[in-house]
C-alpha cells in the first residue's frame, strides 16, 4: 500500500520552521505530518494548511487548526498580510505554472521576522545527466522525475526566483542521499568534465544535492553566532543544556551556532555578536588564565554553563572560582544554583531544562500491568534505602508491576523479583525512548547539598513522556503538585503505599500521567524560551564593554 503524501515530516524543514513561531501556514501539507511535528515542538502555534486534494486534507485536519482546499495560483491563502512567522513551501513550487508570481505575491504575507522555507528539486542533481545520456529520462509517479513536476530550479535560478520576490535568501541547504552513487558517476564523467573546463569537484558539489531546501526573509536578520565547547557526551548532559537549546535558537534566521568539545568561532566581521560557551570547564588548571585571555582576544563574549553544585569540585574554590569569575556571564538551571553562582558573578542567567518536543505517548496500552522506570548516573546512595521496599511492592503486585532500570546494575541486582529488566547506559534518544515505554518513574533524591543543587529535568523527561513520577521532596517537591502530576514519596512506606494504590488503580496513574504531560506541553518545551535565550545573549553582546570591565577587575591576569 502507497503511503500517502505528506505521511512524513521533512526534517529539513522542521528544523528550520522558528521554534517559537506564532502563526505557520503549510502550503501543499499533504496528510499533514510537517504540522503534526511541529504542534510537538510548539503546542501554542496557530497552525494553518492548503491541501487542494480532499482526502489529504481531511487527514491532515487532525494537526492544524485550519486546513483550507484552494489552489494558491488562483486565490491568495487566508492569511492577513505581514503575519505569518513562517511560510513552509515543501515541494509546492515545482509543481505550479507560474511560481514566480505565488512568491511575489506570498512573500508580502511574512511578518518583519518571518521566514519562507522551501523545499526545491535540483535539477542539475546527477541522475538527469546520467539518464539523458542513457537515453532512458523518462517521466515516474513520484520523486525527482514526477510526472506533475511543471518548473525546474538550479540553485542560482531559484536563488534569482526568491530575489525576484524581494526576499533576502539565507541559506540553500542541500539534501544529498546516495552520495556514494554521485561520486562514481563524477568519477566516470571527470574526463568529459575537464574537457569542457568544469572542475569536477564543483560539478559534484553541484549534481550531489537531490534538493535545497532554502530559507529566506523579507530583510537580512540580525546576525548572532553562539559556539559552545561541551563536555565529553555522558548520558544526555550536552543533549538538554547544549544541543537541544542550540538547535532550538538556530530555528530563528541569522542565528548561527556550533557545539563540539574544541569547537571554535567562524571567521567574523568585527560587529558581529559573538557568544562563547564553556559547558563546565573547571578552569582549575594553571594555564587557564592564558586559555581565557586566548578566549577574550576574539572578541566573544564568555558565558560559563553550569548546572551541578560547584562544591562536588573542590579544584574551583581552589582556583579561586575563576570558572565563574573569569567569564563575562553564567547561565544555569535553577534558582538556588543562580544564587549561588551571583556570589562570584552578578550576571547569571536561569534556563530551566526543558524538551524539544513532547513524544507521542505510548504507554499505559495495558490497564493490567504497568513497568516503573528507574534510570540514572550516581543515584546508587539515592536508591538504597528504598530497595527493601521496591521488593516489598514488587511482590505484592506480581505480574501487575515490573520495574526497568539503566545503568545502575547494583540495584537491579539487589531487586528480588522476576518481573525486571536492564539496560546499560544509553545514548539520550535510546534513554529516552525506554523511559517512554514505562507508565511509572521512581526519583530517589537523598536530601543533600548537592542534590539540593539539581534540576528537576527527569521529572520533565518523565512528564514528556506521560508517565506518573513517585519522587523524593528535595528538588522535585517544586515541581511535581502531589496527587495532581504526580506523587512525593518521603519514605519507604510511603513508596509501598502509593505503588499498592497505584496498581490497584492504574486510571489514577494515568490521570496523574496525563497532568505531568501537560505541565510539560505548557511551561518545559524550548519553544517557551528561546526568546529569552536569544534575548539574554544579545543583550550580553549589547553591554559587552561594561561587562568586560568589570570581567578584568574581578581577574586582571585574563586581561
Amino acid at each position: 500500500m502507497t503511503e500517502a503524501y505528506g505521511a512524513h515530516a521533512n526534517p529539513d524543514l522542521l528544523s528550520r520552521i522558528p521554534l517559537d513561531a506564532r502563526l505557520v501556514l503549510d502550503v501543499g501539507c499533504g496528510a499533514g505530518a510537517l504540522g503534526a511535528a511541529y504542534r510537538r515542538r510548539n503546542p501554542a502555534a496557530r497552525l494553518v494548511a492548503i491541501e487542494p486534494d480532499e482526502a489529504l486534507a481531511a487527514e491532515a485536519a487532525r494537526h492544524y487548526d485550519e486546513v483550507h482546499r484552494l489552489d494558491i495560483e488562483a486565490a491568495p491563502p487566508p492569511i492577513e498580510p505581514g503575519t505569518l512567522d513562517a511560510l513552509v513551501l515543501g515541494d509546492v513550487l515545482e509543481h505550479l505554472r507560474d511560481p514566480w508570481a505565488v512568491l511575489k505575491r506570498d512573500a508580502a504575507l511574512l511578518s518583519p521576522g518571518g521566514v519562507l522555507l522551501a523545499c526545491v528539486p535540483n535539477l542539475e542533481h546527477w541522475s538527469f545527466a546520467a539518464r539523458l545520456l542513457a537515453g532512458k529520462w523518462r517521466y515516474e509517479a513520484m520523486g525527482l522525475f514526477d510526472r506533475t513536476h511543471l518548473r525546474w530550479f538550479t540553485r542560482d535560478g531559484m536563488k534569482e526566483a526568491l530575489e525576484g520576490a524581494g526576499l533576502v535568501p539565507l541559506e540553500a541547504a542541500p539534501r544529498i542521499f546516495g552520495i556514494e552513487k554521485a561520486e562514481a558517476f563524477a568519477k566516470q564523467a571527470e574526463p568529459t568534465l575537464r574537457a569542457m573546463g568544469v572542475d569536477p569537484a564543483d560539478w559534484l558539489r553541484r549534481s550531489a544535492p537531490l534538493q535545497y531546501v532554502w530559507r529566506a526573509t523579507k530583510a537580512a536578520p540580525k546576525p548572532l553566532v553562539v559556539v559552545a565547547r561541551t563536555l565529553k557526551p555522558v548520558g544526555g548532559v550536552n543533549d538538554v543544556r547544549v544541543l537541544e537549546p542550540f538547535a532550538a535558537m538556530a530555528t530563528r534566521p541569522g542565528i548561527v551556532t556550533r557545539a563540539g568539545m574544541e569547537a571554535s568561532l567562524p571567521k567574523l566581521d568585527a560587529g558581529i555578536p559573538r557568544i562563547m560557551v564553556l559547558q563546565r570547564r573547571l578552569l582549575d588548571h594553571p594555564d587557564a588564565p592564558r586559555y581565557l585571555r586566548a578566549l577574550r582576544a576574539t572578541g566573544a563574549v564568555l558565558v560559563q554553563e553550569f548546572d551541578d553544585d560547584p562544591a562536588h569540585w573542590p579544584s574551583i574554590a581552589a582556583s579561586n572560582s575563576l570558572a565563574f569569575r573569569g567569564v563575562h556571564g553564567v547561565q544555569t538551571s535553577t534558582e538556588p544554583l543562580a544564587a549561588l553562582l551571583r556570589e562570584l558573578n552578578p550576571e547569571v542567567a536561569i534556563f530551566p531544562n526543558a524538551l524539544t518536543s513532547l513524544p507521542e505517548p505510548r504507554n499505559f496500552a495495558d490497564p493490567s500491568r504497568m513497568t516503573l522506570f528507574f534510570g540514572a548516573i550516581n543515584r546508587e546512595a539515592d536508591v538504597a534505602p528504598f530497595i527493601p521496599a521496591l521488593n516489598r511492592a514488587l511482590a505484592e503486585a506480581g505480574p501487575r508491576l515490573s520495574i526497568a532500570v539503566m545503568h545502575d546494575r547494583r540495584t537491579f541486582e539487589a531487586l528480588d523479583t522476576p518481573h525486571k529488566s536492564f539496560a546499560p547506559l544509553a545514548h539520550y534518544a535510546d534513554y529516552r525512548a525506554a523511559m517512554g515505554r514505562c507508565e511509572l518513574a521512581f526519583l530517589p533524591l537523598a536530601d543533600t547539598r548537592f542534590n539540593r543543587m539539581k534540576s528537576d529535568l527527569k521529572a520533565v523527561e518523565a512528564g514528556g513522556h506521560r508517565l506518573c513520577c513517585l519522587a523524593s521532596p528535595t528538588v522535585y517537591e517544586g515541581s511535581i503538585r502531589h496527587g495532581e502530576t504526580g506523587l512525593i514519596v518521603r519514605s519507604p512506606e510511603e513508596l509501598v503505599a502509593a505503588l499498592r494504590d497505584l496498581v490497584a488503580d492504574p486510571a489514577r496513574a494515568r490521570a496523574m500521567a496525563d497532568a505531568a504531560h501537560d505541565w510539560v506541553r505548557r511551561e518545559r518545551l524550548h519553544a517557551h524560551q528561546v526568546a529569552a535565550r536569544i534575548a539574554w545573549y544579545r543583550g550580553l553582546w549589547e553591554r559587552r564593554a561594561a561587562l568586560d570591565a568589570a570581567l578584568l577587575e574581578r581577574v586582571p591576569a585574563v586581561g
